[in-house]
């Protein structure tokens, strides 16, 4: 059975006293957990404190971009080799608002998942349609787009080093959230698309939901047969949430 992986991501948010303050309450409750990976992917320059607060515990940490460079004058950017001298386990590629906001396009996104694993960091690999895209029923067209890109440059292989999350992008910081059935529809299909490739990837590859994820909703998603926990957005700042959540996993573990 695919062990289930929560990460929160933090986004733009936090501060040297609020970043402890939120360690400090969820590193004893989730160290208890079993059946369960945690993980927080954190803004840069707060790597350093959280690999301070978390190392020796059972909670990752990682970081939420990064350049597909290895280095040069890419002023502002910051590389595979950087995040590896904090310790990062992840790295979280192509989310939606780097997509949107970014304008990073299918390719980049795939250079960018090679710079990864290239420097030894699990990628999340994000995936996900527009609230447009699902109403015109192209959804599976979409995801399977966002995911060849990555096939393509890198191998199907390539997925065995990595997690997938499907995050439905209308239900992303507006309140909404897939039904179990709508995500894990999403995520069979993801499966099954990987599966036609190489059964044995497929069976592995832990896919995580992410789309306003929160304490209530989590069971349910967890509980479905190809949901391999969640990565989660503004409930990851709220550690009660944040918990939760992980137990929701642990659980349907």
């Amino acid at each position: 059975m695919r062990k289930k992986l929560v990460a929160g991501n933090w986004k733009m948010h936090g501060s040297l006293p609020e970043n402890r303050a939120l360690l400090d309450a969820i590193i004893s409750p989730i160290g208890t957990f079993e059946g369960v990976s945690c993980a927080v992917c954190v803004p840069f320059p707060y790597l350093f404190q959280v690999q301070s607060a978390l190392q020796g515990t059972s909670i990752a940490w990682g970081a939420q971009n990064l350049s597909q460079h290895e280095k040069g004058a890419y002023t502002g950017e910051v590389s595979a080799r950087m995040l590896s001298d904090f310790a990062c386990s992840y790295v979280i590629i192509g989310h939606s608002e780097r997509r949107s906001l970014y304008r990073e396009d299918d390719k980049t996104v795939a250079a960018k998942f090679v710079a990864a694993q290239a420097g030894g960091i699990t990628p999340i690999l994000c995936v996900g349609e527009t609230l447009q895209e699902r109403e015109a029923g192209v959804t599976e067209q979409v995801v399977a787009r966002q995911l060849d890109a990555v096939i393509e440059l890198a191998g199907v292989k390539a997925l065995d080093d990595a997690v997938v999350a499907y995050e439905p992008v209308w239900a992303i910081g507006t309140g909404k959230t897939a039904t179990p059935e709508q995500a894990q529809a999403v995520h069979a299909f993801i499966r099954g698309k990987i599966s036609a490739l190489a059964v044995d990837v497929a069976q592995k590859l832990v896919i995580q939901y992410g789309g306003s994820v929160k304490a209530s909703s989590a069971a349910q998603l967890f509980a479905m047969p190809d949901i391999d926990g969640g990565l989660i957005g503004g409930a990851s700042l709220v550690a009660e949430e944040f918990v939760a959540i992980c137990r929701a996993a642990q659980t349907g573990a």
